[in-house]
């Protein structure tokens, strides 16, 4: 794909995604490349700026420790997306699997799997994670794995609904009566067919893992100090809302921007493939 049919594509998109596009892209670039153009680490102390207010040098101001807020915030926008994106990755391919499986199946293999989907669906799964920090230890893997292992009920059952129209198209019967085997047909054939619509939705995870770890990590169960992330500084700056209020307002302004930016382009990508399979 070249840059100009990119670009076309870009000026095609309502004005409204074209802003989140550009807005999260900047917060990419800022995560991925402003820590280290800083003069300042995120665990740096700045012994003559302690609880500051914005200013030239500290853009966000500081916290209590004197640490760059500005710093914090992007780092802490690293640690917060790289857990979601790992976490989206296990749910889409754990969502993936057992949906194409009973898509394709059905029978008891369908009605086992459905239920267990339905049965995870009563319990919150923020709450089972909580659970797990706590009797396995706070740990940062723990909280991706945990978060995208509980979180691929919904891409499930997209996949089980395509899985089930797909299994009944003339190239599957075909390679039935060609005698391959039921799994080489589901590798083969039910997944390379059902995986584009199945990502489109797991578009939609990204920005309800970032939500979970925020909420679990402000009550203090997920990442912990010194490393940041946007759960961490809101529970900070919640704590000295009264007398540093940007210590809240900056990290809370950008999830906040990131998070409905995340949500108009998945909106965006629905609507375009509902769009595509409308007859």
């Amino acid at each position: 794909m070249s840059v100009k049919t990119v670009f076309r594509a870009f000026h095609r998109m309502p004005f409204g995604v074209q802003i989140a596009l550009v807005w999260l892209f900047c917060i990419i670039f800022a995560i991925t490349f402003g820590p280290g153009l800083s003069d300042w680490d995120y665990t740096a102390t700045d012994w003559n700026s302690i609880d500051s207010e914005p200013n030239a040098e500290h853009w966000f101001g500081t916290d209590g420790a004197g640490r760059d807020i500005f710093i914090r915030t992007l780092v802490g926008g690293r640690v917060s997306l790289t857990i979601a994106l790992l976490a989206t990755i296990i749910s889409f391919v754990i969502g993936l699997l057992v949906g194409a499986s009973a898509g394709y199946f059905g029978g008891w293999t369908d009605q086992i799997l459905m239920r267990i989907v339905d049965g995870l669906y009563a319990i919150p799964f923020v709450l089972i994670v909580i659970l797990l920090v706590v009797l396995l230890g706070r740990s940062i893997y723990l909280l991706f794995i945990g978060l995208g292992a509980l979180s691929w009920l919904d891409i499930a059952r997209i996949s089980r609904g395509q899985a089930m129209v797909v299994t009944h198209h003339n190239y599957i019967l075909s390679a039935k009566a060609m005698g391959l085997k039921e799994f080489q047909i589901l590798i083969r054939h039910i997944l390379p067919n059902i995986v584009n619509p199945a990502i489109v939705y797991a578009t939609l995870t990204i920005p309800g893992v970032i939500i979970a770890e925020s909420f679990i990590s402000f009550l203090g169960l997920g990442v912990q100090e010194p490393l940041p992330s946007w759960g961490v500084l809101i529970s900070t700056g919640t704590k000295n809302i009264h007398a540093s209020p940007w210590q809240l307002t900056f990290p809370a302004v950008i999830l906040a921007t990131t998070l409905l930016s995340l949500y108009i382009i998945s909106d965006y990508l629905q609507q375009g493939t509902t769009a595509r399979r409308a007859p």
